[in-house]
């Protein structure tokens, strides 16, 4: 909506509006029906109702540029449970793209998406949320969230686990070759590491895009017991989580800051060391809580704050699961570490300097993830 603003531009008739979270001014030339919008150095044109005022003639360095249509990126969430549904539900109301949701489950994923859908105009949001149980919708997509998988349940061992999980993950990552060859993929699916390393060999992308969603989700609740021990605002809070999704990741108290204040000079070390234990068992805790089901929020905020560096091409410095060749001392494996998420995917692992029991500890949280890895080699999934 452009409305007259005889105010702007020292007095001559303006018109000011909205396009998505940009503000801007210009002016209005009533015989053409254009709007001249000043961007820096140069001049963009739309269409609006005549009528709304007069503006001096071009000046000879002004030229009429239509304003180019902006490209629509396209998500896509495989598994649309708990966590896919809540991922989706994040990115539209971030308005990152038009979003696909599929499940094999017939009317699940239609159903989420129309509710979300019908949620659209009070929580003012533009994507298109589409459910599907056919694969060739998600063709073209720009980034794929895999979030489809089983929990553990009671006498289900971990190598079950893994096994059920790897053959899910192999049928998706099937399709995503098939109809999203050019996407950068985001594995959500337990046990974290070895799956998001399983979906690399399955896939055969470069490993930059192929990245899975744990250090978000570990830094997140490292982030809010700092915040709830300090009483202080979560805004102000940074931390870093490296490791394995599990009981061996490694919480980092060195790199913990609230405002750039290191926690160490805030709160004594038998705090720092309750808040460490609770971090790696923040996921149990939820579980234990609910008594059925497990968290789901926290783990889509997570994932979808990594589509959003990615589609705002923002290269943010962000813990996730990366594929090393030497970084931190390690070679073929997935673990979280610090990356910068762009446009590219991973487009750099930053290499923190680490004390040597810390580096002592992630290399122990890799070998746990050799292990699973090893399990799927043993059973022939690999």
């Amino acid at each position: 909506m452009l409305a007259a603003d005889p105010a702007l531009a020292g007095g001559t008739p303006a018109v000011q509006g909205r396009g998505g979270i940009l503000w801007f001014a210009g002016r209005f030339n009533a015989a053409s029906g254009a709007v001249y919008l000043g961007f820096g150095a140069r001049m963009c044109i739309v269409r609006a109702q005549p009528n709304l005022g007069v503006m001096p003639p071009l000046d000879s360095n002004q030229k009429e540029i239509p304003m180019p249509a902006g490209k629509r990126f396209k998500i896509t969430c495989v598994g649309a449970g708990n966590v896919g549904a809540a991922v989706v539900q994040y990115c539209a109301e971030m308005d990152l793209g038009d979003i696909i949701l599929t499940d094999i489950v017939e009317g699940l994923p239609q159903g989420k998406a129309l509710d979300l859908t019908q949620a659209a105009p009070i929580r003012g949001y533009n994507s298109v949320v589409t459910g599907t149980n056919e694969y060739k919708d998600i063709e073209g997509s720009d980034i794929v969230v895999i979030t489809a998988g089983l929990p553990r349940k009671p006498g289900m061992s971990r190598l079950d686990l893994l096994e059920k999980n790897a053959n899910i993950m192999a049928e998706i990552c099937q399709n995503v070759v098939k109809y999203a060859p050019d996407s950068i993929v985001i594995v959500v699916t337990n046990p974290l590491d070895v799956m998001v390393y399983t979906a690399f060999k399955k896939l055969g992308f470069p490993p930059e895009r192929v990245i899975g969603m744990a250090g978000c989700l570990d830094s997140a609740r490292m982030r809010a017991f700092v915040a709830m021990e300090l009483n202080t605002s979560m805004k102000n809070v940074d931390t870093m989580v490296l490791g394995s999704h599990g009981d061996d990741m490694v919480p980092l108290p060195q790199y913990t800051t609230v405002s750039g204040i290191p926690i160490t000079r805030l709160m004594p070390q038998d705090r720092i060391d309750a808040i460490v234990e609770r971090t790696r068992k923040g996921g149990g805790e939820i579980v234990s809580l609910l008594k059925t089901g497990s968290a789901y929020y926290a783990p889509a905020a997570s994932s979808a704050r990594m589509v959003e560096s990615i589609i705002r091409d923002e290269r943010q410095l962000l813990p996730c699961s990366a594929y090393l060749t030497g970084q931190y001392g390690l070679d073929d494996v997935y673990i979280g570490v610090p990356v910068r998420l762009g446009k590219e995917g991973v487009e750099e692992i930053v290499e923190l300097k680490l004390a040597d029991e810390e580096l002592q500890a992630l290399h122990k949280s890799a070998e746990e993830v050799r292990t699973g890895i090893k399990g799927l080699q043993d059973m022939n999934l690999l």
